[in-house]
């Protein structure tokens, strides 16, 4: 396996958009936060301008939605060209037939849990999913402390999914720095969500490079 960056556009200038995603053509994944305002406290982006990303970016679109009910609006964003689609344990009803739904549109299926939430209950199901994601901060807004306290979680379902020979990736959102890469990928997340810490640093470029380096000297396939 190979350490992903994905830069978080949340973090990025809106009015500068199509600028700020060719500031960041060295990254794996262009990671879209879509929060609605009731899931959680925040409001950001909606479809059209979801659209307009994947027709203006040769990257992988990886949205996150952070809104209730995706399994009306996750099929949508896929639809719009989306790779790959994260949607919350806390906000879905039926999560293994979105994941199939999703599968069949040939988006890739991710379940997000939040940091108060155990990843155990996502075992029997795990081989619907093509990627896990552990949030560690509190879904809803950049630029929040790192929590380490999530790496326990990370470990647990690395070993599940090594232990079972799944091919289903683990990514990390939340406080991702060149200061946090190798705790992260130590633990066994191989896609990591950065934000504030590339479209913060002076040349984006080269805070990616530096966050997959130090990710890739950690890891342990």
């Amino acid at each position: 396996m190979s350490i992903e960056i994905a830069p978080s556009i949340l973090s990025a200038d809106f009015c500068n958009l199509e600028r700020d995603l060719k500031a960041i053509a060295n990254a794996d994944l262009v990671h879209v936060d879509v929060m609605d305002h009731h899931f959680v406290p925040n409001l950001t982006l909606g479809e059209p301008i979801v659209k307009r990303i994947c027709e203006v970016t040769d990257l992988p679109v990886d949205v996150h939605l952070m809104i209730e009910d995706p399994d009306r609006w996750a099929p949508e964003y896929a639809k719009l060209g989306a790779a790959s689609v994260s949607f919350h344990m806390g906000a879905t009803h039926a999560p293994v037939r979105l994941a199939r739904q999703l599968r069949d549109m040939g988006c890739k299926a991710c379940f997000a849990v939040r940091p108060a939430e155990p990843v155990e209950p996502i075992f029997d199901i795990l081989d619907e999913f093509d990627m896990i994601l552990i949030m560690t901060v509190e879904p809803g807004f950049g630029g929040q402390k790192f929590l380490d306290n999530q790496m326990g979680k990370v470990r647990r379902l690395r070993d599940e999914i090594t232990r079972r020979g799944l091919k289903t990736k683990i990514q990390v959102d939340g406080g991702v720095s060149p200061k946090t890469a190798h705790i992260v990928a130590e633990a066994g997340a191989d896609v990591l969500v950065a934000g504030s810490a590339v479209y913060g640093a002076e040349n984006p470029a080269e805070a990616i490079d530096s966050i997959r380096d130090k990710a890739a000297a950690a890891y342990k396939d």
